[in-house]
Formats: structure tokens, C-alpha cells, sequence
């Protein structure tokens, strides 16, 4: 029965009939309308709760989720904007749209780990710089983005320091002579570790995409392993595709 009331609530949300922000009825009117006990009517919002679609506000009640998910473009990476010099392009650009973007950040020198380790060509022994970020839209934490640096490149530069770099550590990297002009991107579905659970504040059964990005300089040389993690109850991941047309087609 929990099923039951779990799908005519979920069908409301669907259609629109109970709409973002919308208060759900209390349990003891659920309770009269379904005729079923407040164990039953419970279960029944545990269940939405779950999916992401429902929150709960005690003592208030539940309401429907409010979903304004983040747009996440990995080839928007590279292009040239003119972001502000004390904000870097995260901040810049969720504060036009209105919203209250902001990063925790923390650096550190560790092992790297072995995927990271292999894509950046590192031997046995090597460190690497790590600039891990938290990053909040409106209070609610979105995504983790963790970008790893050999240490041998970046010891000493801005890249160590935890605060915003307005212009952007690929532009850091790029003055220290290792400018990328080529990134390999990798996009995974999984669910999410202990710790990923723990810094997004995860509900249960919320799955994630894992995205590696791999910069390389002109010479092909890794320099820079950023990986993003992306809870799919809060982003849309958007690619742009050009097709090249032959001289003779154009």
C-alpha cells in the first residue's frame, strides 16, 4: 500500500498538480484519505525522500523538491572569458545567473592515487599537488572537483594556495611554461563512496557521474587530472558537437 501512495504522490509531482516548493499533505490527513496506519504513510514518503523528489521540514512537514540543477558544459574548459579577477570562472558565472555560488577549498601533498598516477605518467614515489573543492549553489553543496598537479610543476605557484584563483590554475600552469591545449575527458556512472556521500550530503540511492578530464600541452605532456563528481539528482551534463564539413559540401 506504501507503493501505492508512494506512486499517486510521485504521479502529482509528475504532472505538476503539486508543484516545487509545494507542501505535501500531513500524515494524519494521508493517513484518513488512504485509510492506512502512520507506519504505512511513512514508508510511503521515505520512499520519495529516497528518489530526491520530496523533502523533509520538520516540524513543518514535506515538500516538493525545488530542482534548479547546474548546467555542467566539460568543453566550456577552454574557451577564453573574460572572468573576473578576483572570482574565478565558478563564481563568475553562477553569481550572473542570479545564484549564490560558493567553494570550499584545501590543498594538499599526497601519493597520488594509481588512475591519477597513470594518466600523468608519474613513477613510483611521485607526489602531486591536490586542489580539492567543494562547490555550494544556494547553500546546497552540488559538486566536488579535485584537481591533481605534479608537485615537481606547480611546488611554490598560486596552485598551492587554498583560496580562488581568479584567472584560473590552467592559466597558472600555462605561465609556468605548461600551457594545455588538449583534454581527454572521461564520464562514468556509479554510486557513490562513504566519503563522496559524505561531502555532497547524499541521499540515499543518489547515483553520481565520475568525470576525469586529462590536460595535455602542445608535446603531449599530462599535466593536470581534474576529477569532478556529480550527484545526478543535481546536474544536466551538456556536450556541443561541430560536425566538419568536407570543402566540396561547403
Amino acid at each position: 500500500m506504501y507503493q501505492q501512495i508512494a506512486d499517486a504522490l510521485r504521479a502529482q509531482i509528475d504532472v505538476g498538480s503539486l508543484e516545487p516548493g509545494a507542501k505535501l499533505p500531513t500524515e494524519a490527513e494521508m493517513r484518513d484519505k488512504y485509510g492506512v496506519s502512520r507506519e504505512t504513510v511513512r514508508k510511503a514518503l521515505a520512499l520519495l525522500v529516497n528518489e530526491g523528489l520530496i523533502v523533509s521540514a520538520r516540524p513543518q512537514g514535506h515538500f516538493v523538491r525545488r530542482r534548479q540543477p547546474m548546467v555542467f558544459r566539460p568543453q566550456a574548459e577552454f574557451r577564453k572569458r573574460p572572468w573576473s579577477p578576483e572570482m574565478d570562472a565558478f563564481v563568475t558565472e553562477y553569481s550572473a545567473e542570479g545564484r549564490e555560488p560558493r567553494q570550499e577549498i584545501e590543498v594538499a601533498i599526497v601519493e597520488p592515487p594509481a588512475d591519477v598516477a597513470k594518466r600523468l605518467h608519474l613513477e613510483s614515489g611521485e607526489l602531486v599537488a591536490v586542489r580539492k573543492r567543494v562547490r555550494y549553489l544556494d547553500g546546497e553543496p552540488f559538486n566536488i572537483n579535485d584537481s591533481y598537479f605534479p608537485l615537481n610543476l606547480v611546488r611554490d605557484s598560486e596552485i598551492m594556495r587554498p583560496e580562488d584563483i581568479g584567472r584560473g590554475a590552467n592559466e597558472v600552469l600555462a605561465e609556468l611554461g605548461y600551457r594545455q591545449v588538449r583534454a581527454l575527458d572521461e564520464l562514468y556512472v556509479r554510486m557513490p563512496t562513504p566519503d563522496e556521500t559524505h561531502r555532497l550530503d547524499l541521499g540515499p540511492g543518489t547515483p553520481v557521474a565520475y568525470h576525469i578530464a586529462t590536460g595535455h600541452t602542445e608535446e603531449g605532456k599530462p599535466v593536470r587530472v581534474a576529477i569532478t563528481i556529480l550527484p545526478g539528482d543535481r546536474h544536466v551534463i551538456s556536450y556541443e558537437r561541430r560536425r566538419e564539413i568536407p570543402s566540396e559540401e561547403a
